[in-house]
């Protein structure tokens, strides 16, 4: 499913263009180093880390959208850099867990 689609069911907010990458998988971390170590490629990671480094990790470990939870802000410069690097980055009020359930339910990752 791509990020148009997926947030078609998701209802989020979607800050930033690329809503034809594709999304396989999510991963939820707020440890920057599990993220580049763990999440598979192609996945939309679940996260409160609301800064231009998430958009650095996200990009080196194949990610192709940002989840950000409990109503945080993405910073100025966090939009150009995931834009230059095709990540989506979409916003929600939910918290981590719920948007996790979200996702996966609509990825139908659950069995």
């Amino acid at each position: 499913m791509n990020i148009k689609e997926l947030n078609d069911k998701l209802k989020f907010e979607l800050l930033t263009k690329c809503p034809d990458s594709e999304i396989k998988k999510a991963y939820t971390s707020d440890l920057l180093s599990d993220v580049m170590g763990n999440a598979p490629d192609d996945s939309v990671l679940i996260t409160i880390q609301a800064h231009k480094n998430t958009i650095a990790v996200a990009s080196l470990a194949g990610i192709n959208a940002i989840i950000l939870c409990n109503n945080r802000k993405a910073p100025e410069d966090m939009l150009p850099a995931a834009e230059s690097e095709c990540i989506a980055i979409l916003q929600t009020g939910l918290n981590q867990f719920d948007a996790s359930v979200t996702v996966a339910r609509a990825l139908d990752l659950c069995s």
